[in-house]
Formats: C-alpha cells, structure tokens, sequence
C-alpha cells in the first residue's frame, strides 16, 4: 500500500485499538523474541552518543526524550557542555571502552566524530544489532560505504545519514517536480558549494604541540596513521586534512546531490576527472572541480533518464548562471545544484532549500515521496528504530540510499588526488576500482611549497613526495589501510 494509505491505517488503527483497552499495557521485549537491550515499540531508545562536541550536540538535542545513556568524545574541553547537559550519561573518551561497557544496553548509537572514524564506529554497532544514526560524510572511502550499506542490511537495522535535509519539504518539492517529469530529460547537471569555511591548502605542520589535558589524541587518531599532535588538526578543523576528512566535497556534497542522485538514480559513474588548486601531501586543496559521467539507466514511469554529466564546484568556484534564469535570480550564495532538462532547468538552494523552475512555473504534483512527520530527521529514526524490522518504513537517508551516494562522493574524492595522471578515469563500480591507470603511473604530492618573490622575480621550491605506483595508491584511495590494533568487519556477500 502507498505510504500515505499506510500511515492512515496506522492511525486509524491506533485509536481502534486504544478504544479497546482498558489501561495501557508494555509488552516486554522477551515476549517479542526481542535479546536483551532492545526496547518494545512504545518505550524509550537507550542512545549512545560517539562524538558529541559538535555535529553530535545538535543531533542529541533532537533525540533526548529517549535515555541518553553514554557519551563519548575524545576532546572534554569541547564537549563539556554537552556532558553537563546530559549528567545521567556516563562519560567515555574512548568509544570502544564504552562499547565494552554499555553497548549491549544500547538500542541505537548516534556517531559524529571526526569523518575517519565513522565507518569502523558504526560497523561495530551494527554487528552487535544495534540501530545507528551516522553524520555525514558517511565514510571517507568507498569500500567503507558499501560495507556499511551491506552491514545494516544484513543485520536489519534502522539507519540513518545525517544529511538532515533529504527529510524536509524542499526537498521532497524538487523530487515530485524531478520525478513527475516536469523539466523532462536531463543530461546536465552542475553543483557547487561555498565551502571550505575552514583552513585547506596547508603544508603539514613541523611544530610538535604538547596534547592538552583534556584531549585523548590516541582515540582521535583512532584507525588512522599516527601523527604528533598540533592544535590545527581538531577540533572542526579535521575537515582539510586527508587522513581526517575529505574537504568541501565530502563535508557539503551528501546535502546538495542527494535530489539529482536520487531522483535520476544515478548509481555508479563510469567514469570521473578532478582537478584542483595545489594539491598537497596531507591537506584537501582550497578549491576543486570534478566532473562524473553516468550511463543510461532504465526510464522510470514518467522520466526517461539518459546519460548524465555532473560536474561539481568548491572553493569559491561556481557554474555559470542557466540562460533562462529569471532576471534579477542568483545562486544561494552558500550552494546550489543545477539540473538541466529538456523542457525546463530547475535550481535548488543550500542543502535542498527553495527549489525554482527557472520557467517560473509551480506545479502541483503528486506526492511520489514519503512525508516525514515534522520534517525531522532525528526523529524519523527514532520511528524506524521502534518499528518492527518486518514492517519498517525505511528513513530518507537510510544506508541502502546514503551508502551508494557517498560511495559516489569519495571516488571523486580519489579522483582528485589522481588529477596529476591527466586522464579520464574509468570506473568499475560493481568492483570499486578505477581500470585504465597505466600500469607504469606514478603519484607524487606536494609536501612544501616556498614560493618566494625577491626583486620582483618569482622563485619556486617545492618538496615532493616520494613517487608510488598510482594504481597502488588508487586502491588505498577506495579501501584503507588501517594501523595495527584496528580492523573493519568483513564485507557481507550480497
């Protein structure tokens, strides 16, 4: 039955049944087959918090009318307020010593940590059957993002990305349009973002700070390799560096293409190019370009979807305005994605908000999506944790959508830390590897650049990296090598 039909047969239900009762009754989760942990339906989520300084804080906020039992964060300066908050929590600054302690009393982990550490965070949480809401970026790699996709369907869990706005209104508004076949064909797309807002393009610090006091710097370095501290690296600013983040592309991304990715459900590209201001060794360049290539795919009920070009801005990059936009109409200055069709361009702000037709037109269509209650995301996990697995409504930004978009996202990544082979990318994503790196390549990074003027002449020294085989390298760019003691879940067969 239709969502909408569903919903009302909930409702209705609800109050018949509530009319037949006398007092409200709790089954307990051993009467439902349930393991110990998990909660009936009508009680509240014990949640967990890994990562709460930050994103996580905002997350929270949303979810605290369930118990809030544990949290986690390797910086307790940052995160005291968070902590105060919360004072029944127990306080961790390790997140495995907390799953050692309190995740078989979990139902759900909410994970917001520094990007590298999402994957291995949330995968533990899986195989032990609990739910998990997972900031985005998803995963820094894609084998990371396919095996959290396969993971949550293997152990029948509610998940969810934290791209909050795939739950709101705009956003279903520009999907109906898309998918009710209002611009028509659509072979163009071009998107862009006004981040990084925070430091790229940096040489490595040669400093060695003293870690604070109130910093646990091994469990922020978590999987990946270890690194003397300096005080540039976290907090927030996590985001430039490789090793930690993925810059403007993975921060902003998961916002702005989720409506062209799902609604043209572009799948896999088959091929990509990236270029970039300097690329350094260790930090994510100031601004980028990338440009996807997507094949034909099957034509959908009202909208035939033919071979795609997507091509994605950062740094203060941005496309050219449509020919039909309305006079006096500009981009949203923080980001925008322009979709190009056959018989109309549609233009969508910061993170799915205000979505125009550059006709001027404002159809009426059909609702094709599935309306989240109060258009909140948070929320709308909580509702798919307490329902049955056999009948759950699966959350807008679940891993079965958010893991082949952020799969998508970090192999452009990839491509851009290729740009220096000059070529065009060809991608087999069924087995995520790039298939016409020269067998010879090879990859060197710039380490410093000390450019000096003196007299009005130019000088420049940079250091490079040593070279390395690039088709070695591309692999470590799609699935990681972490350091001793950390190990992911291995990838269930489909």
């Amino acid at each position: 039955m239709s969502d909408l039909s569903r919903r009302d047969f909930l409702k209705k239900s609800g109050i018949a049944l509530a009319g037949m009762m006398i007092a409200p009754t709790v089954v307990p989760p051993t009467v439902l087959g349930k393991s110990a942990g998990h909660t009936a339906p009508s009680d509240r989520l014990n949640i967990l918090g890994v990562g709460i300084g930050g994103r996580g804080a905002a997350d929270l906020a949303e979810m605290e009318a369930e118990n809030i039992i544990g949290l986690c964060d390797c910086d307790w300066r940052y995160a005291k307020p968070i902590f105060e908050k919360y004072p029944k929590a127990k306080r961790y600054s390790e997140y495995r010593r907390m799953y050692d302690d309190m995740l078989k009393d979990a139902d759900a982990v909410m994970v917001a940590t520094a990007d590298h550490t999402h994957a291995i965070i949330a995968a533990e949480a899986i195989v032990a059957g609990k739910h998990v809401y997972v900031e985005k970026p998803l995963t820094l790699y894609p084998y990371e993002s396919r095996l959290l996709a396969r993971l949550a369907k293997k152990y029948n869990v509610a998940t969810q990305m934290g791209n909050q706005s795939t739950s709101n209104a705009n956003t279903r508004k520009a999907l109906n349009w898309l998918r009710n076949g209002e611009i028509g064909e659509v072979t163009r797309i071009e998107a862009c973002t006004n981040r990084p807002i925070w430091p790229q393009g940096m040489a490595t610090p040669k400093e060695v700070m003293k870690v604070p006091k109130t910093l646990d710097w091994e469990a922020f370095i978590g999987p990946a390799k270890f690194r003397p501290y300096h005080e540039t690296y976290t907090p927030w600013n996590f985001r430039g560096w490789w090793d930690f983040g993925s810059g403007a592309l993975g921060d902003m991304a998961n916002h702005i293409l989720h409506v062209p990715f799902r609604g043209l459900e572009l799948g896999y590209p088959s091929a990509v190019i990236g270029s970039s201001t300097m690329l350094m060794s260790d930090a994510c360049p100031t601004a980028e370009k990338i440009t996807f290539k997507f094949p034909r795919r099957d034509n959908l009920p009202r909208l035939a979807l033919p071979p795609v070009e997507l091509t994605w801005y950062d740094g203060g990059l941005t496309p050219d305005l449509p020919d039909d936009m309305p006079q006096g109409k500009k981009f949203d200055i923080n980001a925008a994605a322009v979709l190009y069709g056959t018989k109309d361009t549609l233009v969508i702000g910061n993170s799915g908000f205000d979505p125009v037709l550059c006709s001027g037109r404002d159809p009426e269509v059909p609702q094709l999506y599935r309306v989240v209650e109060n258009d909140n995301h948070q929320q709308d996990w909580i509702r798919a944790c307490k329902e049955s697995p056999e009948s759950r409504m699966a959350c807008e930004s679940d891993f079965s959508i958010a893991g082949p978009l952020n799969e998508m996202i970090t192999m452009g990544v990839a491509a851009v830390r290729l740009q220096s082979l000059n070529q065009w990318l060809e991608w087999d994503g069924e087995n995520m590897r790039f298939t016409n790196i020269p067998e010879d390549a090879t990859i060197a990074n710039v380490i410093e650049d000390r450019f000096r003027i003196r007299d009005g002449h130019p000088t420049f020294d940079r250091t490079f990296t040593e070279p390395v085989n690039a088709r070695e390298y591309a692999e470590h760019l799609i699935k990681p090598v972490y350091r001793d003691g950390w190990k992911l879940p291995d990838m269930p067969q489909v």
